[in-house]
């Protein structure tokens, strides 16, 4: 028996998906609850699993088609005797050099499943696809594989198509042959020759990589961002960190890191200065009464912002667990649009990078976030006398609508004070 496998449903706040890649290819052995593929939306990378055990049979969307909810993705035959069809649509073998000494004349081939420079290239050459072995996802041709295939009839004995590194695409303004005369030396030109290979590849925007533009356009066209800095002394937490680091991490199982320091900080701060944790809705204000810390996270995607949420009501290990925890899914793409959506301040950590100074952009619709950056050894004036301390500039950037310079800077003040003196946190103080 024939089943569909359909896009799953989509939440509300995502009217799309595009496929990213197929795991199983038609013909092969799938069990229930296996991963088919991957949809990919704006937020998070969706799997769709196997309804039931059986043979994948025709696949309907290809990898970079746009799904919606509901949507025939592919077709599974239940049971394991289905017979295969990957052999139907496996691709002709490419001929050998021997029979292919020169370019195939154009013929009537259907190149709607071909990319756009795969297309291009193959007209431009006079080519044939139907001679060319096809590497990419269910057989499909990929510019690697035209390139390679002009290489194998140059060298072919009696080629006459033009050599890989004179491809128009890659030649100066003014030096392009026609497709006719490719066999003809080209004419001395006065400008000096390219030296070596030029490529460029150019690939689609994933939707994470279009939305995070989206977002930072947004930010920047809706709010009056400002940037204020200051600076930390980190000997104190780093003296407290050393000294508990081995038995925090026996008793709580999770390593004691310099992020719960400063959610803690910036919770305080928080509280003091309200309009920080507040956001705009049309031409209201909303102070929120609850702490949801927004956690920015690089992963091979792009960069998302879990929420850790009720912040003010966990203790150092908890926040450390459900860090660890939500930047681990996020590296694997894991987490869910629940846990990428609300939160009302943000933290972004650029020192892991080994960012000195950086100003941060909104996470809208929040009004403020805080960066923090690398920590370097500086010579500072302690007390009269000058010492080596670990130092780290703080940015805050904030929505200058709702919040005044005033407020900016007292509440990154707070959060230096907390730091420089880490026993207050404990004291809330």
């Amino acid at each position: 028996m024939s089943i569909e496998v359909k896009v799953p449903p989509l939440p509300e706040s995502v009217s799309e998906a595009t496929v990213v890649s197929w795991h199983k290819q038609p013909g092969d052995a799938v069990k229930r609850d296996e991963n088919l593929v991957d949809l990919e939306t704006d937020k998070v990378v969706l799997e769709v699993p196997a309804p039931a055990d059986g043979v994948l049979g025709e696949i309907l969307k290809t990898d970079g088609d746009t799904v919606t909810s509901g949507e025939l993705l592919a077709t599974l035959e239940e049971g394991g005797a289905a017979a295969s069809k990957a052999e139907a649509k496996a691709p002709a073998a490419a001929p050998s050099a021997s029979t292919t000494a020169a370019a195939e004349p154009a013929v009537e081939t259907n190149t709607e499943d071909l990319s756009p420079a795969v297309r291009r290239m193959i007209e431009q050459y006079q080519l044939n696809p139907e001679h060319i072995q096809g590497t990419g996802r269910g057989g499909r041709i990929t510019k690697e594989d035209v390139l390679n295939y002009l290489e194998s009839v140059q060298g072919s004995e009696g080629g006459n198509v033009r050599p890989v590194e004179q491809k128009p695409e890659l030649e100066p303004s003014g030096q392009q042959q026609t497709a006719g005369a490719a066999s003809v030396p080209a004419p001395a030109a006065s400008a000096p020759a390219m030296q070596g290979e030029r490529p460029e590849r150019r690939v689609p925007m994933t939707r994470l990589r279009q939305r995070i533009a989206e977002r930072l356009v947004e930010a920047q066209h809706t709010a009056a961002m400002l940037t204020t800095f200051n600076e930390v002394d980190m000997k104190p937490v780093m003296d407290l960190r050393n000294r508990y680091k081995d038995r925090f991490a026996k008793s709580h199982d999770v390593k004691l890191g310099f992020m719960s320091f400063f959610v803690k900080a910036a919770i305080e701060a928080l509280k003091r200065f309200p309009a920080v944790n507040a956001s705009i809705d049309g031409n209201d204000i909303i102070y929120h009464g609850y702490y949801d810390i927004g956690i920015a996270v690089s992963t091979p995607r792009g960069l998302v912002v879990p929420i850790v949420r009720d912040a003010d009501q966990m203790s150092f290990a908890d926040i450390e667990k459900s860090i660890e925890d939500l930047g681990k899914r996020g590296q694997a793409g894991k987490l869910g649009i629940d846990e990428l959506t609300g939160g009302t301040f943000s933290i972004t950590n650029g020192g892991i990078f080994g960012s000195l100074m950086s100003t941060p952009i909104l996470n809208p619709p929040q009004s403020a976030i805080l960066g923090m950056h690398a920590i370097k050894e500086r010579p500072m004036v302690v007390d009269g006398e000058i010492q080596i301390r670990p130092m780290m500039y703080l940015a805050l950037t904030y929505d200058h609508r709702i919040i005044d310079g005033r407020e900016a800077v007292s509440f990154l003040v707070t959060i230096k004070d907390m730091l420089e003196d880490p026993a207050r946190l404990l004291l809330e103080v």
